[in-house]
């Protein structure tokens, strides 16, 4: 069942973990299948080095398993994926990581400023990956937690926790904006460094609202 969509789904599952993104079998994955409504969603404790699309999960959005052809089980984070889908029905897809820089600042329950343009790959709203609160791993109270900021941007940290981003495209798309707030991040803190800790200049939210493809380009 829908295995095209099971083999992209551990292509990027590896990528980010050969970035250093997520290690040690942490952050997951997800997409839903725009047919059938089902979400595909990476398993629970499986090294990315072993996983195969017989490890990925198809549930339904009740958190029914309907497939998945071994004996694993979904992620313990699915509850945050099924709201997220169900809160934005234009989300196809969904990465989860714990990537150093951007979860040091979820550490510090301290907002990313729009600092540099590519933040407008990444989000929506006002350019600032803001900070869901801290609540425990799995719950239903961490799933909620996130979805007042997703509802209106594509990124946010979690407290304590890591970075969630969605996408209205795909998984490379959801993955490439993960990748982002990674790099945001780490220029973020480096400048903070250079700057002895004082807040670099931002971009303006009505500045970031100006991007267009150059018309000058005859194409």
């Amino acid at each position: 069942m829908l295995e095209d969509l099971k083999r992209k789904l551990v292509k990027i599952a590896k990528e980010a973990d050969e970035a250093g993104l997520c290690k040690h079998k942490s952050g997951n994955f997800s997409i839903r299948d725009e047919k059938s409504g089902y979400i595909l969603v990476t398993p629970s404790a499986v090294s990315r080095e072993e996983l195969t699309e017989n490890h990925i999960c198809v549930v339904d959005m009740d958190l029914n398993l309907v497939e998945v052809n071994e004996k694993v089980r979904p992620t313990s984070e699915l509850l945050m994926h099924v709201e997220i889908y169900k809160c934005r029905k234009d989300v196809k897809a969904i990465v989860h990581t714990h990537s150093k820089f951007a979860t040091a600042f979820s550490v510090l329950n301290k907002e990313i400023p729009p600092i540099v343009y590519e933040v407008v790959n990444v989000i929506e709203g006002d350019g600032v990956i803001k900070v869901a609160p801290y609540k425990r791993p799995g719950t239903i109270e961490l799933a909620k937690s996130i979805v007042n900021i997703i509802k209106k941007d594509n990124a946010c940290l979690m407290a304590n926790h890591g970075v969630m981003v969605v996408s209205t495209k795909d998984i490379d798309d959801a993955y490439l904006k993960a990748a982002y707030v990674e790099e945001i991040a780490e220029i973020y803190y480096l400048t903070l460094q250079i700057n002895k800790g004082q807040e670099p200049e931002l971009i303006p939210k009505e500045e970031l609202e100006l991007w267009k493809y150059p018309e000058e380009v005859k194409y």
